[in-house]
């Protein structure tokens, strides 16, 4: 009797023990997530595309240049690197991909390719964009790659930075922690312990985006980074991660439709993807296709060598908009 009793005690114990836990982590993110909005709140304005409620920030006048961000990003890895440069020359858009940043996903959404593709053509006619260059980085660049193929009409050309374009059969060690392919555990772990680890990880997890470069000093606020810490915007980084799994594929078998200019740009040093796995193989299969390679650059070029990137899409929109 007596040992059932300190049993029961025991469990009781550790149930309150652990709800202590589970409480902590709960406000530790509320207040992670509220500090962040703080400090970079929506700058932009708001349009509703097929459900889903998307953020965007535009700036000077001329042809359109649309700009999509990659994982885990947001808008302001073009604002804040690019549009001071371009937009005395174009009208320049950058968006919030479905889920990231401030723009919400409509419930239910898969983040593949083809579907964020179909959202974006969505954007573009919701503004009124008369065939844009499509400047898209990392994953943004997998998504600009499907919109020109699903919806050739739609884009007159693409610059992209660092662009996912190739099946991988595994994704670097770093990337372990995204794969939750439960929504119900995602949904848990965003608004609980993924929060406060990822700001505990954030040196090691910049050093590996950004490296053999630092990251700006200004990157955290001026960049949009501390964005991140909010479980929206870990649940929507998961989804897009977990999507990929052979949808990349899919059109990496249809490189050869492209009917317009392409242009990649990529860092030699990239320790998120290779070079040698998604630019060097596209030569010879796009029509219309020309590759620059920066040496002893990483993952983010409009970083680390904004004149070089600038250049380089003012080159590729001269030619989409001949």
């Amino acid at each position: 009797m007596v040992g059932a009793q300190y049993l029961g005690w025991l469990l009781g114990a550790l149930f309150l023990a652990a709800f202590l836990v589970l409480g902590y982590f709960v406000l530790a993110t509320r207040r992670l997530a509220s500090e962040a909005e703080r400090q970079v709140p929506a700058r932009g304005r708001f349009v509703s595309v097929d459900g889903n409620r998307l953020h965007y920030v535009e700036a000077g006048q001329g042809r359109p240049i649309l700009f999509l961000h990659g994982l885990g990003g947001q808008l302001h890895h073009f604002r804040h690197t690019l549009f001071t440069r371009l937009a005395s020359d174009f009208r320049l858009i950058a968006l919030d991909r479905p889920g990231s940043g401030y723009s919400v996903r409509v419930n239910g959404a898969s983040g593949k390719l083809g579907e964020q593709a179909a959202v974006v053509a969505g954007f573009i006619d919701e503004l009124g964009l008369e065939k844009p260059l499509v400047v898209g980085h990392s994953l943004g660049g997998g998504v600009a790659l499907a919109l020109a193929l699903d919806h050739p009409d739609k884009v007159a050309g693409l610059a992209l930075l660092s662009p996912v374009t190739h099946q991988q059969t595994a994704a670097p060690p770093q990337f372990a922690a995204l794969s939750i392919r439960s929504r119900l555990k995602l949904k848990l772990l965003a608004h609980t312990t993924a929060i406060p680890m990822a700001l505990k990880r954030a040196p090691q997890t910049l050093a590996f985006v950004f490296g053999p470069q630092a990251a700006p000093k200004d990157y955290i606020v001026g960049g949009g980074g501390i964005l991140g810490l909010r479980p929206s915007h870990f649940e929507a980084t998961v989804i897009d991660f977990v999507a990929l799994e052979r949808e990349v594929g899919r059109y990496e078998a249809r490189l050869e439709e492209l009917d317009m200019p392409v242009g990649v740009l990529f860092g030699t040093a990239d320790q998120v993807i290779r070079h040698e796995d998604h630019a060097l193989p596209l030569a010879g299969r796009i029509r219309n296709f020309e590759l620059e390679l920066l040496e002893g650059v990483g993952h983010m070029p409009q970083f680390a060598s904004p004149g070089r990137v600038e250049a380089f899409v003012r080159r590729m929109a001269e030619k989409a908009f001949a």
